[in-house]
Parts: structure tokens; sequence; C-alpha cells
């Protein structure tokens, strides 16, 4: 939990404030905003108290009309006025601008306790094995944990082990000698040793090929990775975060991951929620990234209580990557001075066609009946697949990074199935 110090006055002009920010991960204690305050510590001050405050504290008042942010400037404390309707907002706001920058934003208590979980984690060296939906925010919560441990002043190296070309796989993770392979000029470290006393994120694990599974098991079990080209093995000291958007359990059960490597990932496994099943952190998320997205110099445009229920209505099936596109383009073409419901374009998942009535037939004589073709399970399974993939395609444009997005695989995996596709036909 983050504790910030909050005086009488600004609690009373905002009595629900406190409760909002215990449910969102952070504790708040009355302070007197006369006594004296350690230089980096964090207020939040009524803005008649502005002849107490520092430059890292907040003012905040209770006023009808439309809502104010004068964000932080040198010698000035950031400011935020806002009235009942747009009080659901403006919690979310407060909680936003005190936040530690590490620390992903959440406004549900369980997403709170998630992320108390993954900080006490932190503490450990213990490799932890980060499973949800593609755009969850799997990599957020690695920097935590990252910027929560030991190693936090040491590198933090992310590599999406799906976006690497196989064949280089090996030598971008565990480095390579001079002449070891065509076009190798030079010694390369790899990513391992690039995160040297840090932490390396495997984004995407369950997109290694299996022969590598087997030397990043034996990187993992000996702490030291032996570089394409090399004879002798180089020493690591670093942490392990993976991430997937898949169940490796049921990747083991078909043959695609390996189990000793699972087992040796998947101790401390933690696991994300889709974005719709955490409903109030929706409006935490929505002010962090309004934040992030609204230039220093320029007004923030408000949503609308109207907007803000919108949002928090749909069950987002792409997540923080979908409701990032919905709120930059409401951002950028709204019409008024603040965001309303229907400056927000949500993107539907196209329904699936609805089986019409069959037409009247005329009666057929029992000896015309064909006889039903079976069909083998595993043709089912490909046609099923084939048809998911021509779906997500037709829905995205033909884009197949959205379409891979769509399905929860990756490109890569997608154009795998799309060559199987073709061979097929």
């Amino acid at each position: 939990m983050v504790m910030i110090g909050i005086s009488e006055k600004a609690q009373g002009s905002q009595p629900t404030l406190v409760s909002w920010l215990a449910g969102a991960g952070i504790e708040t204690m009355l302070i007197d905003p006369a006594a004296t305050q350690s230089r980096d510590g964090r207020r939040i001050l009524h803005v008649t108290e502005v002849g107490m405050a520092r430059q890292h504290d907040i003012l905040i008042d209770f006023a009808d009309g439309a809502p104010v942010l004068r964000r932080a400037k040198i010698g000035r404390p950031a400011t935020i006025i806002f009235g009942f309707e747009d009080m659901a907002f403006g919690h979310a706001l407060i909680a936003e601008l005190i936040r530690p920058r590490p620390m992903p934003a959440c406004g549900e208590p369980e997403s709170a306790r998630f992320l108390g979980l993954a900080a006490r984690i932190a503490r450990s060296d213990a490799t932890v094995l980060l499973l949800g939906e593609t755009g969850t925010g799997k990599e957020g919560v690695a920097r935590y944990i990252h910027a929560a441990s030991p190693r936090a002043d040491k590198p933090f190296v992310a590599v999406n082990c799906a976006a690497l070309p196989e064949t280089m796989l090996e030598a971008m993770l565990f480095g390579h000698q001079k002449g070891a392979f065509t076009g190798a000029s030079g010694a390369g470290e790899g990513l391992f040793r690039a995160a040297e006393g840090g932490t390396l994120l495997l984004d995407e694990i369950a997109e290694l090929p299996l022969a590598l599974q087997a030397k990043l098991l034996r990187a993992l079990q000996e702490r030291e990775v032996l570089p394409v080209g090399a004879t002798a093995p180089v020493a690591v000291d670093l942490r392990i975060i993976a991430a997937g958007n898949r169940d490796l359990a049921v990747e083991v059960e078909a043959g695609r991951f390996r189990a000793d490597l699972y087992w040796r990932l998947n101790v401390m496994p933690l696991v994300l929620k889709p974005l719709g099943a955490r409903r109030q952190d929706i409006r935490a998320i929505a002010a962090a990234l309004m934040l992030r997205h609204t230039p220093e110099h320029e007004e923030l445009a408000w949503p609308t209580a109207q907007a803000l229920d919108r949002l928090m209505a749909h069950d987002w099936p792409g997540n923080v990557r979908e409701l990032e596109n919905v709120l930059q383009r409401a951002m950028l073409m709204r019409d008024g001075t603040r965001i309303a419901a229907d400056d927000l374009i949500i993107d539907r998942a196209p329904a699936a066609p609805r089986a019409s009535a069959p037409a009247e037939a005329a009666p057929v004589a029992p000896a015309a009946i064909a006889e039903p073709t079976p069909i083998r399970l595993a043709d089912a399974k490909r046609i099923s697949q084939a048809r998911a993939i021509e779906e997500a395609l037709a829905a995205t444009g033909g884009h197949r990074l959205r379409a891979a997005q769509r399905l929860g695989i990756s490109e890569r995996t997608l154009r795998y199935r799309m060559a199987d596709m073709r061979a097929v036909a």
C-alpha cells in the first residue's frame, strides 16, 4: 500500500475520496499541513492551504460547474476541482496524480491486492510467470515487480519471443561469438547478459521453439548461458519473468511446451484478469491514459459522466490497448471541450451470422437422401480454425497483427496457421 497524507480540510471537501483511494491501493493519513514534511513526501491539501503546499502536493476542492485540472509547474502544485457529476473521474485522476510512477493504475480493490502480492513477490528472487490475455498489462506488472525489487537499479530488458526471427532467437537471447554465423562480424552479448544484475522479461514465452526451450531450461537451472559459437558457458545473475497469453499447462498437454520448463517457470504464477472483469480499473486506467496523451500545455478533456458510464459498460475484448485506441480517437475527434458519449467510437466484434430458417422444400423420397459424409475430428478442428482466422482478418481489414490479437495468438503463429491453410487448399 502507498501512504499519502491528507489534510482535514481536503478530506472534508471530498468525503468519499479516502475510500476510493483505499480501494485503489493508496492509504491516507490525516496530517497537519503546517507540520514539517519530508522533502519527497506527497500530500493532498485544500486549495485554501496553497500557502503551505509544495510542488509535489495536490490541491483539491469541491465545486459544481466545469471541472478543472491544472498540472504542477515549477514552484506550483497541481490543482484539481470538480463537483458531484465529475466525482468518479475526478477521484481516479487524483489517484493517478499521486500514484508512484512504476505502480500500474488500478481502481478495483482486488487489483490493488494483486499488486500488493506482486510487490511481496518482488522482494524475493523467485521466477514469476505472468498469464493473461493480450493487452491486459503484463509488461506493466513485470516492470512494477522489477521496480519493487532489490534489482531496481539494474537493467530491465523486455523481449517478445514471437517478434524475433526463429533463426536468430538463440543468438539474440544467449549471445554469439565473432564469426559464429554468416554476418556475425563481431561478438554479441545477448539479452541475458544485457540484463545482468536486473530483470529479463520473456514475453510470449509459448512461442519459443521446443529446441530452444531446452537451452532456456538449462540457463534457468545453471544460471549460465552458452553463446552461439562459444565453447565455455558464461555465468549470469538476473531474475526471469515469463509472460504469455495462453495457458501453458494446455500447451504442455498438446506437446508444444516442455513440462520441465513449465515447472521451472511456474514458481510464482500471477494471472491477470481481462479488463472487462475489472470495472473500477477502467476509469483508473482511462485517467492514466488521458494524462499520458494530453500534452502538458493543453487542457485535459474530461469525459462526461455519460461518457464514463459508456466506457465502463463496454466489455473491452481488446483490453487496455482497445481502451487506449478509443480514448485517443475521442481526444482527437471530439466536438467540444469535453469528451461526450457520442465521441467514443467503440468497435464491435462482428456478430456470428444467424442461421436463417430453412426454406420449405418439396418432399424427397427416402432413397434420394444422401448419406452424410463422415468428417474426422482433426478436419473439423482445421475447418473451425480456418473460419476463425478468416473472420478475424475480415474484421480487421486484413491487418495481421490486429487479427492475431483478436484470436489471442502471436502474429508469427497466425502466419504459420495461414501457411497451413494454403498448403491444405
